[in-house]
Parts: structure tokens; C-alpha cells; sequence
């Protein structure tokens, strides 16, 4: 899986750099300052490295060709990765309230504040680069991985402006409570983060169908052919990861040869696949005329005798 030059695992390997970096400014910043705002930002980066490492082992799974047990190849697996995130995200969040919920009663004062926020801000940055770069080869290449592990690092740079502003007012106003309070926050959000990339795995895993405007190509170019007299029925889509999955039946005329209705078949798939690459089809013709034509558009195929 390849775009622009490079992979899907030059990106995962990228973002692990960039959580083993930021792991050692923040947690860096957090023994300089003692806050507990400034922990919570650094124990999220845990999650991103644990996270990235399990997104290039899922990548590079899914780069892996069809074999005997796996006819349909591994794409699959991304699905796996970006279930992990999310749980891994859900687990953090209660990490960091656990954190902060005995600081609300004992608060303590901070310390070397200008040199942690400076260090947080720097961590921030390199997060903010490397998560928009993620999120662009996410959307080339069609990986739920990438994506996943991009929205995880920009929450990750809200988490990180969140605890500057808390800190900064906690200097300004010395309420020393604001500091578990915006760690509390920050564990709010991420596990808002925790619950869409779940559901977006779920979405994946149960089969669902192409987006719209991949269904919208796909109906644009059968409407051409059905202005030949060509009738369509049974179409159903799936994606698997970047691969796309489409299935139709091609109702021709009775009196075609099958070399006709293979040909016709053949240039159906090659004009779909011109706008969705990536794509495996499965194309079934049928004789217009025939009535029986009309009775298999189920997922499960009538007998002959009418029994299912």
C-alpha cells in the first residue's frame, strides 16, 4: 500500500519517532513543574507510542498478500489496530482522572513553570506535524489505521493547549485546583476520542456499505450501461482497510454468446475500477428473460424447488 512514494509503515514508523520524542519532553516538562495537567499529557503519549507500534504491526499485516486461509487477503487487520487504540485511549483517560481526582483535595504548587510549558509547547508541535501529515496519507491511501492514529495525536495537541492555558491561569489566579481540574478535562475529551474511533472500527468490522460518493461513482457508471439496454441488480459493496469489495449481477440478453457477456463484464469492471482502485469485483451475468434471473438478489440463494 503505497501513495506518494511511500507506505502505510513509513508513516506508523514516523509516528513512532515522534512519540518517543515527545514521551521524554513531556514527562520532562511534568518532573520540572510537579503538575498533574502537564502528567496527563505525557501518559496520553504513552498511548501513542503503544498505539503507533501496534498500527505498524497491523499494517504491515495487512500489506501481507491472499493466502490459502486468508483468500481475501488482510486488510482486515487495520481493524484491529485502531480497536486497540481506542481501548488503550478509554484506559488513559482513566489513568489521568486518577491522577487528578486526589489532587482536587490536596492540590500542591507548581514549579520551573515557563521551562515545562516551553518543553510542552515544542512536544506540541512536533505532534501537530506529524498528525496532519498522517491524516493526508490516511485519506490517500484509504487506511482507518493512519487516520486513526492521526485524530489520536491532534487530540493529543488539544490535551497539550489545554494544560498550557490551565497552567497559565493557575499562575495568574494561583487557584491551584485548576490544574487537576483541567487534567480531568483533558481525560473527558480523550475519551470522546476513545468512543468514535470505536465505533468507526465497528463500522468496518460489521461489513458496511462504501461511502456515498464511492456508491455515487459506481451508480454514475451503471447508469451509462443502462442506457444500453443493460440491467443491473443485487449490487452490494464492502470495504476491507483500503480494499473495496463490490459484487453485481449483469442482466443481458439470453441470445449473447458468453464470450459477450464476459467482455461486457470485463469493461464494467475495468471503468469501476478506473475510479476505485483497489477494488475486487464479483460479477455475475444473467439472461434477462429468464425469470429465475429475478430470484437470487438475496444474500441467501433460492433452491430450485423453492426451499431455502
Amino acid at each position: 500500500m503505497t501513495g506518494g512514494g511511500r507506505s502505510t509503515r513509513f508513516y506508523a514508523v514516523l509516528s513512532i519517532a515522534a512519540a518517543v520524542v515527545t514521551i521524554g519532553l513531556k514527562f520532562g516538562a511534568y518532573f520540572l513543574t510537579g503538575s498533574v495537567g502537564l502528567f496527563s499529557d505525557a501518559a496520553e503519549s504513552v498511548v501513542n507510542l503503544v498505539a503507533a507500534v501496534t498500527a505498524l504491526w497491523a499494517l504491515t499485516l495487512a500489506a501481507r498478500p491472499p493466502d490459502e486461509e486468508h483468500a481475501f487477503g488482510h486488510n482486515k487487520a487495520e481493524y484491529f489496530s485502531s480497536g486497540l487504540e481506542s481501548a488503550l485511549i478509554l484506559i488513559s483517560a482513566g489513568w489521568i482522572a486518577a491522577t487528578a481526582v486526589p489532587r482536587l483535595f490536596d492540590p500542591e504548587p507548581l514549579q520551573n513553570v515557563g521551562v515545562g510549558l516551553t518543553v510542552t509547547l515544542v512536544a506540541a508541535a512536533i505532534n501537530g506535524v506529524v498528525a496532519l501529515s498522517l491524516m493526508r496519507a490516511g485519506r490517500r491511501l484509504r487506511s482507518i489505521t493512519l487516520e486513526a492514529d492521526a485524530r489520536h495525536l491532534l487530540t493529543d495537541v488539544w490535551t497539550s493547549a489545554g494544560v498550557v492555558v490551565g497552567i497559565v491561569l493557575v499562575g495568574l489566579t494561583g487557584w491551584l485546583v485548576l490544574d487537576p481540574l483541567i487534567a480531568l478535562l483533558v481525560a473527558a475529551n480523550i475519551v470522546s476520542t476513545g468512543v468514535r474511533l470505536l465505533r468507526d472500527t465497528g463500522k468496518g468490522l460489521l461489513d458496511r456499505a462504501l461511502p456515498a460518493e464511492d456508491q455515487a461513482k459506481i451508480s454514475k457508471i451503471l447508469s451509462r450501461y443502462e442506457e444500453r439496454n443493460i440491467r443491473f441488480h443485487a449490487v452490494r459493496t464492502r470495504s476491507a482497510g483500503p480494499r473495496r469489495f463490490v459484487s453485481m449481477h449483469v442482466l443481458v440478453p439470453g441470445g449473447w454468446t458468453v464470450k459477450r457477456g464476459h467482455d461486457l463484464a470485463e469493461e464494467i469492471e475495468n471503468d469501476i475500477a478506473r475510479d476505485l482502485p483497489q477494488s475486487t469485483f464479483f460479477t455475475h451475468v444473467e439472461p434477462a428473460e429468464d425469470p429465475s434471473s429475478f430470484a437470487d438478489q438475496d444474500l441467501d440463494r433460492e433452491s430450485l424447488d423453492g426451499e431455502a
